[in-house]
């Protein structure tokens, strides 16, 4: 029965690869969609301002899907590190210990991205209330997510 349980680990596999390819998906996708757009501005030739603040828009959005794709590439890597193999050579802030660790890199991208995806509202507003309401939503949560990780390092801190 030991060997059994210590050979489940293995089924995160898994979860490391699905991870991992979503990744490499999303940022292909994100790749491609930018070429298209250069290529299109390029055929275009001149832009009005409204059509660059759509361009921009656009970028925004795909940087967004970066890091999207970052998020899914550091669960890929943090899940290998936590139940394959913890010594593989990764950068030290990239180096997770526990699934702790791993929840507080997310945390960080996640926020980051909900920040580029309220810029992308501000960026299109057009001068109506709605937008307070997602920016106050957005806020209730980094706030929420601010929280929880400081609560875990004091948690985490006092255990010590």
């Amino acid at each position: 029965m030991r060997r059994f349980f210590s050979s489940s680990r293995y089924l995160v596999l898994i979860a490391v690869t699905g991870s991992f390819l979503a990744s490499v998906t999303l940022l292909l996708y994100s790749c491609l969609a930018i070429v298209q757009q250069i290529i299109s501005i390029i055929m275009n030739g001149s832009v009005s301002t409204k059509e660059a603040k759509t361009i921009a828009l656009d970028f925004i959005e795909n940087a967004d899907v970066f890091l999207v794709s970052t998020v899914l590439y550091i669960i890929s890597l943090g899940l290998y590190e936590l139940f394959i193999d913890d010594s593989i050579e990764l950068p030290e802030w990239l180096v997770i210990k526990s699934l702790d660790d791993l929840k507080e890199k997310l945390i960080g991208v996640v926020v980051v991205g909900m920040a580029v995806d309220f810029l992308g509202h501000a960026v299109t507003w057009h001068g109506d209330t709605s937008i307070l309401y997602l920016g106050g939503a957005i806020a209730l949560v980094i706030a929420g997510l601010t929280f929880f990780t400081a609560f875990r390092k004091k948690a985490a801190y006092n255990d010590k």
